[in-house]
């Protein structure tokens, strides 16, 4: 099979390659950018693990393949803030203990991004339905959706 070239904003940096028309967008943020937070787990598009946004959007990286995102904006955990600066999803999960082991963090953290900035005030419910896309294994869900709350206040939203 032969090559296909696409070109890729990711966080904001225009990528281009040649890429197999099979390869995952999540194997090549993994593996031709070194972009890791991008985490491959159950690898069928159930648990979340792999969530980053094309244009804006949430987007399985693990189902979608690096040919239909050509001419795309892709933005990963990595993106999301400039340097080593935790941004207010993330600093509401550390000060929430939002996370056990972390391995689910960035596909949630991502979803959490969609979500606010489709509605920067949700209800709890919205919470709880906007994450239902999301796995996590250890805590439970309580103080991921707490930190939600959190960074709702820390962006300004709210009542």
């Amino acid at each position: 099979m032969s090559d296909h070239v696409v070109t890729i904003s990711v966080n904001g940096v225009e990528r281009s390659d040649s890429v197999p028309a099979r390869l995952t967008l999540a194997d090549f943020l993994r593996e031709r950018l070194d972009l890791t937070a991008t985490h491959l787990a159950c690898e069928h598009g159930v648990c979340g693990a792999c969530t980053v946004l094309v244009d804006g959007e949430t987007a399985r990286a693990c189902l979608l393949l690096t040919v239909q995102a050509d001419g795309s904006e892709v933005t990963t955990l990595e993106g999301l803030t400039a340097g080593d600066e935790l941004g207010p999803i993330e600093q509401s999960f550390w000060a929430k203990h939002g996370m056990q082991c972390g391995f689910c963090t960035p596909g949630f953290v991502m979803t959490i991004s969609e979500l606010l900035d489709d509605n920067p005030s949700p209800t709890r419910q919205e919470i709880i339905e906007g994450l239902g896309g999301n796995l996590c294994r250890c805590t439970g869900y309580v103080k991921i959706v707490e930190a939600v709350e959190e960074a709702v206040s820390l962006r300004g939203g709210g009542a």
